[in-house]
């Protein structure tokens, strides 16, 4: 199929990903950016392996939502892709999906712990802590590993009874973070703010190790003013 198929798409897909490099978020080849296409059913995401100086349009792979298949390009997919399909698959309200190894969110997460919500900042954009899911099992390891990764996730937040753009963010334990959002621009924007909070709260726990997480009040008045029918943080367009 000629290149020119879904060029919106993977533009927006390139760029969120260069984001991801100049935010400081993602070294070498590590880490994604994904976004959908619901009314093609067709996922855009980075290529394996691919360094993000390499990334042009056409490098960016697009497969089909349901198998996989890539359906445009000549590059293979990331291998995170099948993680990526999971969560479209269940989630119908996100849009874009982003997985780094960015320093503090995967310290949490290889220490297996979720990210408290101490503060103001983190209740701007996660109306509670940021979950961290549980270990792998080795068949699950040894069958269908990134399937099962995105599994676990989706597991998490039904055990937790959590909406996906309420705590749009996980840690994937022992691994690393998964950040998403309405938009793959929102899931970009997720991403480098939970970084941020996760270096806030591990500093905010050196200083104090029995610190109380925010209270529950304030907490949702923050994430209520930037997010849902009542908000009215920003700009109206």
């Amino acid at each position: 199929m000629p290149l020119v198929q879904h060029r919106e798409l993977r533009e927006r897909v390139l760029e969120a990903n260069m984001a991801l490099g100049r935010a400081g978020l993602v070294v070498l080849t590590f880490g994604n950016a994904s976004a959908v296409d619901r009314d093609a059913s067709v996922v855009a995401i980075k290529p394996s392996g691919v360094s993000y100086d390499g990334l042009t349009p056409a490098a960016i792979a697009v497969v089909d939502i349901e198998s996989g298949a890539v359906v445009d390009g000549r590059t293979r997919p990331s291998s995170d892709t099948p993680t990526h399909l999971v969560l479209y698959r269940a989630w119908l309200e996100v849009g874009g999906i982003v997985h780094t190894h960015s320093s503090f969110a995967t310290a949490w997460a290889q220490a297996g712990e979720e990210i408290p919500c101490y503060g103001t900042t983190h209740a701007d954009h996660f109306d509670g802590a940021v979950p961290v899911t549980r270990p792998l099992t080795v068949a699950e390891i040894e069958r269908e590993y990134e399937r099962a990764t995105g599994e676990v996730i989706l597991e998490t937040f039904v055990d937790l009874e959590l909406a996906p753009l309420d705590r749009p963010a996980v840690l994937v334990v022992s691994h690393g973070p998964f950040a998403w959002g309405a938009s793959v621009e929102e899931a970009v924007e997720n991403a480098i703010v939970l970084e941020e909070v996760a270096a806030g709260a591990l500093r905010t726990r050196q200083l104090r190790a029995d610190v109380p997480p925010i209270g529950d009040d304030l907490r949702r008045r923050h994430f209520r003013r930037k997010h849902g029918p009542a908000a009215y943080y920003g700009q109206t367009r």
